[in-house]
């Protein structure tokens, strides 16, 4: 069925079978491992390549050049002592505009473009910005959090944010105080982060804010924890009573099965297509994965293994931001360039590393076919 088609013809996802879509794929004589189809992974999982890398995925196969994207042989620990150590300067200094810059040239020269892109895919999801922050070093310290745990676990992630002072100052949650309760956090944890509108109700916001009292951002950016503002009164979240805390919370909205589809969506979004919705179907088997342990390493490795990854159900239904567009042509041609005015121009363009327009990050897909894009 759907393992025979044409890479080039359009595909009705409602069509396709689950089980073939995510059992992995073995190249034969109606579906060959070829340029296009190591290209289109270089893309996809990464931001292009030069040829000589396109040559070495081509020679190693699709299971050893997937592979390659999730574990890099090269030392990705030096490289990250290497940026990390051109990047802190800047966010001391307040200097907040040369950090986009700097993250784009860790982009372009990054041995692990997977990971990378993984990271621009949770700064969109989360979608703090500095323009509320205002503050470089707790910027910085939020996108390493995110890079750090981008093929980890999204429970991890999730605790470690709840409690990250660029999320708490980025939704306005500097301060929850047991009588003066502040509701701006388990609101966005609820909407954006996991079950979704319609999926809870203000009751459970106002108790998850009881269930994160006590903490506080100070001057400088310093979280600070004070247990006589923390309510240890029982709550209600979500149905579930306890004397719950914040890791509590993140730990209740997880195990609503509704998180775990919400998010293998939006992975399917990023790595696979994002022209109309993936049937349930077709998302059952991700959804499963993600509430065993949500481990979204695990997740993204099945898609870019996958079938249906390698398909034209994939292949060329994402439109690339002005961002994946840039990069893709510096990639390919192994050069270097200043990245300052590049940053500038992504930004003309409407993508600002550093400042998602919104909480929901950038609208992505066809928004970015505009007149601004075409001027440019």
């Amino acid at each position: 069925m759907a393992a025979k088609r044409s890479i080039r013809d359009a595909v009705d996802l409602s069509t396709v079978d689950p089980v073939w879509a995510w059992t992995e794929y073995r190249p034969d004589g109606d579906r060959p491992w070829t340029l296009q189809r190591a290209g289109h992974l270089l893309r996809r999982a990464g931001f292009g390549a030069d040829w000589a890398r396109l040559q070495r995925a081509v020679s190693a196969g699709p299971a050893e050049a997937v592979q390659r994207m999730l574990k890099p042989e090269e030392d990705v620990a030096a490289f990250d002592r290497m940026l990390d150590d051109d990047e802190q300067p800047a966010a001391q200094l307040g200097e907040v505009g040369a950090l986009p810059a700097w993250w784009l040239r860790r982009m372009i020269l990054t041995p692990h473009p997977l990971r990378e892109r993984m990271t621009l895919f949770w700064h969109g999801f989360f979608g703090i910005s500095n323009a509320r922050v205002n503050d470089g070093r707790l910027m910085l310290g939020h996108i390493r959090t995110l890079r750090k745990n981008a093929l980890g676990s999204y429970e991890v992630l999730l605790t470690e944010l709840v409690r990250d002072p660029a999320v708490l100052v980025g939704v306005g949650a500097e301060a929850n105080r047991r009588k003066i309760l502040n509701e701006n956090l388990p609101r966005q944890l609820f909407e954006q982060w996991s079950v979704g509108p319609g999926q809870y109700g203000a009751h459970d916001v106002r108790e998850a804010a009881r269930a994160f009292t006590g903490w506080f951002v100070r001057a400088g950016g310093r979280l600070d924890y004070v247990p006589r503002e923390h309510d240890t009164e029982s709550k209600v979240v979500l149905g579930k009573k306890g004397d719950w805390n914040g890791e509590d919370v993140v730990r209740i909205v997880l195990e609503q099965p509704v998180t775990a589809r919400m998010l293998a969506r939006k992975l399917f979004r990023w790595l696979i297509a994002e022209n109309g919705e993936p049937p349930d179907s077709l998302l059952d088997p991700l959804v499963s994965m993600l509430r065993e342990k949500y481990d979204v390493g695990r997740v993204v490795a099945t898609m870019l293994r996958s079938n249906l990854f390698f398909s034209d159900g994939a292949y060329r239904q994402r439109v690339k931001s002005p961002l994946e567009y840039a990069l893709g042509i510096v990639r390919g041609a192994g050069a270097t360039i200043p990245t300052a005015p590049l940053s500038a121009s992504l930004a003309s363009l409407g993508q600002r590393l550093y400042t998602p327009p919104t909480t929901s990050g950038w609208p992505g897909g066809r928004h970015w076919i505009n007149a601004a894009a075409v001027l440019e």
